[in-house]
């Protein structure tokens, strides 16, 4: 199963920027499905974004239902084949099987092209910048920087983990012709991957930043980088949140909420309290 919700990438959108809110959850105001309540959808098993009830798009989605005046309803929900059925369950229809969709689902890449493709659901209010990067040790891999065939040339005689199904995966596999192919390793989660490299079954992990940095905290002996080389598709994407079209008034009021948790620095303490340092898109 292709995990669309980690491996995809696309270019940076601008961001929603409004003024702030004053509490707005009056019955009929805006567009929920139940009176007093926000239903927020979050990826279940994705730390440090959601998991088990924490984690940062689960505490932004309490903080925004708050700021609404209403009481937030968090659904942890798998990962379906790609981003497009995931939009379609948890948004403008439903899941077969019986799930109703969430008010709002968060995590959602910022994209002209692919919200063309989606428009039964708007797309909107970028929350934080995500970036491709690598943690390696620096005693086996030296400094990762430069085009592919320097920087991960390396890895032709050392292992770099990865997470299975991942852009990350699909890099390594293909990148170099395929020289890389045998020193790949795949794990079921980038901090299983994490772990592995400090036992030292591996000495590098491909990864989005915002994992890696919730894997690798407190460990100082490993080292962080961007990676920003030519061959890659793109380095960076922005994390947003959709509604179902039409609910302009709920995306609005939404959009107002997330720019005050960034104005009032409670959105920068929410990744930080998770471990992951806060990029604005």
């Amino acid at each position: 199963m292709r995990n669309d919700r980690r491996s995809f990438v696309l270019a940076l959108a601008a961001l929603c920027a409004s003024a702030a809110l004053p509490a707005l959850a009056v019955a009929g105001e805006i567009e929920v499905q139940q009176a007093g309540t926000l239903r927020i959808a979050v990826y279940a098993e994705f730390a440090p974004y959601s998991a088990r009830g924490k984690g940062v798009d689960i505490a932004i989605g309490q903080a925004l239902a708050e700021r609404l005046g209403l009481r937030a309803e968090i659904v942890e929900f798998p990962a379906d084949e790609d981003m497009n059925d995931d939009l379609r369950n948890m948004v403008w229809r439903g899941h077969y099987l019986g799930t109703r969709p969430a008010d709002v689902m968060l995590h959602v890449p910022v994209d002209t092209n692919f919200a063309a493709k989606n428009d039964k659901v708007r797309i909107f209010a970028p929350y934080h910048l995500e970036t491709m990067a690598i943690a390696h040790n620096p005693a086996r891999v030296p400094s990762v920087a430069g085009s592919a065939a320097n920087a991960f040339e390396v890895f032709t005689r050392e292992k770099i983990g990865a997470e299975v199904d991942t852009h990350a995966s699909d890099f390594l596999l293909n990148v170099l012709n395929g020289r890389l192919r045998n020193n790949v390793v795949h794990f079921r989660t980038v901090a299983e991957a994490v772990a592995a490299m400090g036992r030292g079954e591996i000495s590098a992990v491909m990864a989005p930043r915002s994992q890696l940095e919730a894997s690798l905290k407190g460990q100082t002996s490993f080292q962080l980088s961007a990676l920003n080389m030519p061959e890659m598709r793109v380095s960076g994407w922005p994390l947003g949140m959709a509604v179902k079209a039409g609910h302009d008034q709920l995306a609005t009021a939404l959009s107002d909420a997330m720019a005050d948790l960034q104005r009032s620095g409670q959105l920068e303490r929410i990744f930080a309290d998770n471990g992951v340092t806060h990029r604005v898109p």
